[in-house]
């Protein structure tokens, strides 16, 4: 016989619909708030039972599981996020999970590579293929001159494209978009992609760059291409690593922090001031190689 949804796990189901229709958040971050709220509907089955005692008890019980700290915040942010919309629904006669404490997540600083290594990275696209080449060339050039997502780039089309204006309509996380602007190096790259070699390899389809089939290309095969330059250089990095090394270089360059955070499409400034520690501890290591007295 199969089992009703408890009262609470009804409502997370309202609640992932809530967050991905009107708050916008990712199918990623939808997911995993769901998951990890079903799982917590598992052992508090009703609003009655979502007290806090239980809720801390869910959190320690994956302590004693070992959990990592990210996964832990993880937990947090989803119960404390549903306990607010619960409140919001009047599920709550409070906000329960609002005295929880989320717990701090060190993050390590992201790889980036120098201005001169950067360079010479996008500029060894390797193919045997002269169509490919150029692909590739485009590929690498502009993911380091936007700073864009994998999914970012994969998902661009021909007429986001502005030349003349050289910038690119993005769509990201929450489906929002954003326009960034790219330089002259990326801007000959995707012309010359455009214009002797994309229509030898593109089927029926809109997208800016294509597979050899003639589909739109897929996140693998642009990962491939960074591992690719990346054996030529030496310079073991991802294309994610690219995203790093274009914020971190703009900051070294003097732009605004909040010009940065547009440009990568972060909803938080918190999350693009990481790439302030990396120019810091970057300037330490130029300090302790250079400085006499370092």
């Amino acid at each position: 016989m199969r089992q009703h949804p408890s009262q609470l796990a009804e409502a997370v189901e309202d609640f992932a619909e809530h967050a991905r229709l009107v708050r916008g958040r990712s199918e990623a971050t939808v997911r995993g708030y769901r998951s990890d709220l079903l799982g917590l509907a598992a052992q508090v089955p009703t609003f009655a039972d979502f007290t806090l005692p239980a809720l801390r008890a869910w959190l320690g019980a994956a302590v004693s599981e070992g959990r990592s700290r990210a996964t832990l915040a993880r937990r947090t942010a989803a119960v404390k996020s549903f306990s607010t919309w619960a409140l919001q629904q009047g599920h709550l006669s409070s906000d329960v999970a609002a005295r929880l404490v989320s717990p701090k997540v060190t993050r390590p600083l992201p790889e980036v590579l120098g201005v001169r290594t950067a360079g010479e990275f996008v500029g060894n696209a390797v193919s045997a293929d002269e169509v490919e080449f150029l692909r590739d060339s485009a590929v690498l050039e502009l993911l380091y001159a936007t700073g864009v997502r994998v999914s970012e780039l994969t998902g661009m089309n021909v007429k986001d494209l502005d030349l003349t204006r050289r910038t690119v309509r993005v769509r990201g996380k929450g489906d929002k978009e954003r326009v960034v602007p790219f330089g002259e190096a990326a801007a000959d790259a995707v012309r010359q992609w455009l214009e002797q070699g994309r229509a030898e390899l593109a089927g029926d389809t809109p997208a800016l760059f294509v597979g050899v089939r003639g589909g739109r290309i897929d996140p693998r095969q642009v990962r491939r291409i960074v591992d690719r330059a990346g054996q030529v250089t030496g310079q073991r990095i991802t294309p994610h690593g690219l995203r790093h090394t274009a914020a971190t270089h703009l900051l070294e360059g003097g732009a605004d922090l909040r010009v940065v955070q547009e440009m990568l499409g972060h909803s938080s400034l918190q999350t693009t001031q990481i790439y302030t520690h990396v120019s810091a501890e970057r300037l330490k290591d130029v300090f302790k190689r250079a400085h006499p007295r370092a």
